[in-house]
């Protein structure tokens, strides 16, 4: 009887456990400050982290999230991330920011996913037309415009985008539930990867004739943070 019941709790832990990983773990301290430096520090969450008596007020800072962005590229936005990387106080947090400028007429943050994290992003200038894409095998687009004040959630690992429909700058602020929530943007990482993938895989995967793919994978692939 006690080896079933030791079956069972370690099958009840072993299909919990991928929701306890599911986000950053939960830190263990009030803060970990991350620092490049690893002598006499600590390695958590793939950042070294220094001494807590040494942190200080510009651990926890940033400025510049007023300024507007420069959004003269091929896309039409810019995204001006705010985590563990600019703030090395939010190392173990679980919790980053980013300011994203839209041009008039198009401006687009064009389909990606965030592997790490859930963004929740608010409108504070323009309109917006965003959407997300579900999992197979729905594939369901589920999309809202949005106006200054509107708020929008875009779930963890799932394909999302915003287009700018209006005919002014657009600028929206949205935070992801990682310290550094990552970025994989659908049309770099498919027709600009590094190597490049062989053709005949995405002329099978999309359907398009090889001469179409090539010119694809021959393309300049801009890429927001």
């Amino acid at each position: 009887m006690k080896t079933a019941h030791f079956i069972l709790i370690f099958c009840l832990l072993a299909l919990a456990s991928p929701f306890a990983y599911a986000s950053d773990p939960s830190p263990l301290q009030d803060f970990c400050v991350a620092i490049n430096d690893p002598k006499d520090a600590v390695f958590v969450n793939g950042k070294f982290c220094k001494d807590p008596k040494l942190a200080k007020a510009q651990d926890f800072y940033y400025s510049g999230l007023d300024i507007p962005r420069n959004t003269s590229n091929p896309v039409g936005s810019t995204v001006t991330p705010v985590n563990v990387a600019q703030i090395p106080a939010l190392n173990t947090l679980g919790i980053s920011l980013v300011r994203i400028d839209y041009a008039p007429n198009g401006g687009l943050n064009p389909p990606h996913t965030h592997p790490r994290a859930t963004e929740i992003l608010v409108v504070v200038e323009g309109t917006l037309y965003v959407g997300f894409v579900t999992s197979n095998t729905d594939n369901r687009l589920i999309t809202k415009v949005l106006y200054p004040g509107d708020v929008f959630v875009f779930p963890i690992g799932l394909i999302h985008f915003q287009f700018n429909v209006g005919k002014t700058n657009a600028v929206a602020f949205a935070a992801l539930s990682s310290q550094n929530p990552g970025v994989i943007t659908v049309a770099n990482a498919v027709f600009g990867s590094n190597p490049p993938i062989n053709p005949d895989v995405l002329v099978k995967a999309f359907q398009l004739d090889k001469n179409v793919v090539k010119n694809l994978q021959s393309k300049f692939w801009w890429a927001n943070n």
